[in-house]
């Protein structure tokens, strides 16, 4: 019998103890989509936003990757990079 017909998806995830990752992932995919989106709105390429960072661009290649981990306070700082403010909030 199968036990997971009609149930929820993160059921499913929560169960197999994957939810956290991939809710973890998808939030870092969203910013990623969100910061990529504004960086090529101002026209600034890796180099730049390296260099607004203070990092190499290596370290933007790894924030930019959503499958890397990333901490609240690189996100900070790069939103603040491009002249935006981090919001976090629970739903």
């Amino acid at each position: 019998m199968k036990k997971h017909i009609g149930s929820n998806f993160n059921d499913f995830l929560e169960e197999e103890g994957f939810l956290e990752e991939a809710e973890s992932v998808a939030a870092k995919r969203v910013f990623v989509y969100q910061l990529e989106k504004e960086l090529k709105k101002q026209k600034i390429d890796k180099m730049e936003f390296a260099e607004r960072l203070e990092t190499s661009r290596s370290a933007v290649d790894r924030i930019l990757d959503p499958e890397c981990p990333s901490t609240l306070k690189t996100f900070s700082k790069a939103a603040r990079a491009v002249g935006k403010h981090l919001k976090i909030s629970l739903a």
